[in-house]
């Protein structure tokens, strides 16, 4: 079978957006710390292939996806397709110098790993990014096509989840690794955490309160304003009909409500281009307050995605030439 594409380009759900700005921070957290202890963190290039179970697999692959991409390899030792596949994947391993981590699952120590995976058949290969789960590709697949879908990967780390990857060290001691200490509290995490919880039980409004109160006493927070933005795009769709908002959206191309409410359910749905294809068009066909009401509402969705991530920045470059 060859390989699927990956599908990590062009979809943004509003889970994978808070992931990447916790890896971010997470990954920028443990350079700092090491680069004040004097060290680098560097590991072996032994430990960039892991054999990984399901009791470490939280350690082992989330954990550590917020620092670096995880490949998973599912195997089993009767597998012929594993034997020429799974040597490929070790040697790129080393190879990419700890660009992405190995980490080899045997399906038959690990039935429940594979039925979480959803695995039909092996040779199966998937990656973590930052928590997230990404199918790869399903069967002995030729280097080539394995190389491009690696470079995919690393790319979208290091672009949209800010992992560089690991500093490896030729004559560092395998399994030597030190593990990243633990971030102090800070002095908004109560806060903070008491939104999220408020966020996952689906209290919108709740979300929404407690991230402004994060922002009256610290309005430059970052995660503060990009939680604040999610759960208002959340409250904005609840309990809207998606086909209604669509219909006045093709019916009245000039009602900014309209447009607006559909650029909303754009983005929730992962259609960012979309969202700010539809804003940006409605900007140049509108003046005055109308398209002040607009451009306001763009900009809450470039939060919504992150000011790092490309299409917020062609979109920016966009909106510029629209306005002027």
């Amino acid at each position: 079978m060859q390989p699927r594409n990956m599908s990590m380009s062009g979809v943004v759900d509003l889970a994978a957006v808070k992931a990447a700005q916790e890896a971010k921070a997470k990954a920028e957290q443990a350079r700092a710390q090491a680069a004040r202890e004097g060290g680098t963190g560097a590991i072996s290039p032994a430990d960039l292939v892991i054999d990984v179970d399901e009791a470490g697999f939280e350690r082992d692959v989330l954990q550590r996806s917020a620092e670096v991409p995880v490949v998973i390899d599912f195997w089993a030792e009767w597998c012929e397709p594993c034997k020429q596949l799974s040597p490929v994947l070790e040697r790129l391993a080393v190879e990419y110098n700890g660009r992405f981590l190995l980490a080899k699952v045997d399906v038959d120590a690990n039935q429940m790993l594979m039925q979480q995976f959803g695995i039909q058949g092996i040779p199966a290969v998937f990656a973590v990014v930052a928590g997230q789960a990404l199918p790869l590709f399903q069967g002995a697949a030729g280097e080539a096509q394995i190389r491009q879908t690696l470079d995919q990967l690393v790319q979208v780390g290091e672009q949209r989840f800010g992992l560089t990857g690991l500093t490896v060290d030729p004559e560092a001691v395998p399994g030597g690794a030190p593990e990243a200490p633990e971030r102090p509290a800070g002095p908004h995490d109560g806060l903070l955490e008491a939104a999220v919880q408020a966020l996952d039980s689906g209290d919108l409004s709740g979300a929404v309160q407690a991230y402004k109160n994060v922002l009256n006493e610290d309005p430059g927070n970052e995660e503060a304003k990009l939680g604040l933005a999610q759960a208002e795009l959340l409250q904005r769709v609840q309990g809207v009909d998606p086909q209604q908002v669509r219909r006045d959206a093709a019916d009245k191309p000039s009602d900014v409500q309209a447009q607006i409410a559909a650029a909303d359910l754009d983005l929730v749905g992962g259609h960012v281009e979309d969202a700010f294809g539809r804003l940006i068009e409605t900007v140049q066909r509108t003046v005055g307050d109308d398209r002040d009401t607009v451009r306001m509402r763009l900009l809450e969705l470039f939060e919504v995605v992150g000011p790092d991530d490309p299409r917020v920045m062609a979109a920016r470059r966009a909106l510029a030439r629209a306005l002027f």
